[in-house]
């Protein structure tokens, strides 16, 4: 989730290829001496990620004979290093591919088509979140349609939820919240005040009522606030609105206003992260890809719908990662396999998911996972509640790039630390933004007029 660098081939210099060993890939991946067949396998991820993997992988090595030469890094690092390869000509058979990335990718050769290989596999794409699998479809001008070309399978979905901390709000003497019904902003504001104190009794405040990041979380207040960042088609940024400003104008507000949220000082010192993970804050949001941090914490959590800014239905987005095959594969039919044995076999599946690391992917087991009597957070529904109900794909997803959508947080500080007006910030950066969109526009139109 670190990285929305579009992955263009030319778009490394040389000299990142000393940095990364990539061993067996595509072209240089064949059989051994006794003639096994390696194909390789990059994706990004933590110690949790990469041990879930393995175990699925080595089942899959065991009922298949393919070996499967496992190439992981660190989140930050992956797009880099992807990069690296592409224009080295040194694809891995299998790796991991952002929405954001998918058209040029497909446009510059670098994904296979595997439309008619899951055909052929019988895998049942009915069961398997509509969102994940159309994320991966291209109609040569249209991402994300249930008409496009696959150029691969969703490795999961990622609901973006919210959370709180169970325990503190209960110490404190505070209703818990409604699991089904979004707090209105007034309500959310209110409780986050009551919150915000100085337990210790130094003069310091200690605990705070929330702690969101712009990048991440602007999204939802925006959203539920009736503003967007573009029209239907993505061909008009539609940021310099009076809803987006209130909604960003209230987000900042939380910390030089309301003083609910600790200041980009006091963040200096623990970031928000760091301090919901002490037991600092009460609300923070929740991915899938942080139970298994979260479940170990010394408080009890739970998940509910995001704050509405300006009624009662709540919005929040839903990420995804999908895995696609190299166009170079030696051996494009055992990657093929691979992929679908990932995204859509129920061991493997189960594999992940034990692991707390995603949702399941497919939709009779999230069903099953999400009513669990031990489930962990409690309210495991919720997220399947933003597949299904109120998640929106991140504005930049399904676009020739992202860097119209990055230009929004360039020289967003100001409004942050309450010196320049949500509105104001508003009305400079839109035309910027159109700028970079038009551009993505005709690269794309460019891009496929070529392939």
């Amino acid at each position: 989730m670190n990285s929305r660098t579009r992955l263009l081939a030319g778009a490394v210099a040389t000299a990142l290829m000393g940095a990364l060993a990539l061993t067996a890939c595509s072209g240089g991946g064949g059989g051994g001496e006794d003639g096994d067949k390696t194909i390789t396998f990059m994706f990004r991820g933590g110690t949790d990620e990469k041990a879930a993997y393995q175990a699925a992988i080595n089942r899959y090595t065991e009922d298949t004979g393919v070996k499967v030469n496992v190439i992981v890094t660190d989140a930050d690092q992956y797009a880099t290093k992807l990069q690296a390869a592409v224009a080295g000509n040194n694809v891995p058979d299998v790796f991991y591919i952002e929405q954001a990335s998918l058209q040029s990718y497909v446009a510059s050769g670098v994904l296979m088509d595997i439309t008619d290989q899951v055909a052929e596999s019988g895998v049942d794409l009915d069961n398997i979140w509509a969102y994940g699998v159309d994320s991966y479809r291209f109609d040569g001008t249209t991402q994300g349609t249930p008409d496009g070309r696959l150029y691969g399978l969703p490795k999961d979905v990622g609901p973006f939820s919210f959370g709180y901390n169970k325990t503190m709000l209960e110490e404190a003497g505070i209703p818990l919240p409604d699991k089904d019904t979004p707090l209105t902003w007034e309500e959310f504001v209110e409780i986050c005040k009551k919150l915000t104190t100085d337990t210790d009794g130094d003069g310091a405040v200690d605990q705070w009522g929330t702690g969101l990041n712009v990048q991440w979380n602007l999204q939802s207040m925006v959203w539920s606030n009736g503003g967007d960042w573009t029209n239907a088609d993505h061909t008009q940024v539609t940021v310099d609105t009076p809803e987006f400003a209130e909604a960003l104008q209230k987000f900042a507000d939380l910390t030089n206003v309301d003083k609910v949220t600790p200041s980009a000082s006091d963040a200096a010192t623990l970031d928000t992260y760091q301090r919901w993970m002490a037991g600092e804050i009460g609300f923070f949001p929740v991915g899938p890809w942080d139970v298994s941090v979260y479940n170990d914490l010394d408080f009890d959590y739970d998940l509910i719908p995001w704050p509405s800014v300006g009624g009662t239905e709540s919005a929040t987005w839903i990420g995804s990662l999908g895995i696609g095959v190299s166009a170079t594969s030696d051996h494009p039919q055992d990657a093929v396999n691979l992929v679908t044995y990932l995204s859509a076999d129920t061991e493997a599946q189960q594999t992940l998911v034990d692991a707390n690391i995603q949702i399941p992917n497919l939709i009779d087991v999230a069903q099953t996972w999400a009513t669990a009597a031990d489930a962990e957070p409690a309210n495991r529904q919720e997220f399947l509640d933003v597949v299904q109900d109120y998640g929106r794909a991140m504005p930049a997803a399904f676009t020739y790039g992202a860097e119209w959508y990055d230009e929004l947080w360039t020289n967003i500080q100001p409004v942050l630390d309450g010196k320049q007006t949500a509105a104001d910030y508003l009305a400079e950066t839109q035309p910027k933004m159109q700028k970079l969109l038009d551009e993505s526009i005709a690269n794309a139109e460019q891009a496929g007029a070529g392939a």
